[in-house]
C-alpha cells in the first residue's frame, strides 16, 4: 500500500492493516483448532464404540497434525 492508502485506511478503520492481518490469522488458527478438536472427539467416539479401528483413529490424528503444520508453514512464512 502507498503511504496515502495507509493513512486513509488507518484514519477510516481506526487500526493499522497489519492488525487486521493478525486478527484474521488468529481466527484462522482458532477455527482450525476447534475443528481439530471436533474431529478428534468424533474419531475417539467412533474408536470407543468400535466403529473405527485404532489405525483409523491414528490416521485422523496424523492428518490433523499434518494440516496444522502445513497451514502454519504457509501462513506464518
Amino acid at each position: 500500500m502507498t503511504a496515502d492508502q495507509l493513512t486513509a485506511f488507518t484514519a477510516n478503520g481506526g487500526f493499522h492493516p497489519s492488525a487486521l492481518a493478525t486478527l484474521l490469522l488468529g481466527a484462522t488458527f482458532a477455527v482450525l483448532l476447534v475443528w481439530g478438536v471436533w474431529a478428534l472427539h468424533a474419531a475417539y467416539v467412533g474408536w470407543s464404540d468400535s466403529s473405527i479401528s485404532g489405525r483409523q483413529f491414528f490416521a485422523v490424528l496424523v492428518r490433523l497434525v499434518a494440516l496444522y503444520l502445513v497451514l502454519t508453514y504457509f501462513l506464518l512464512s
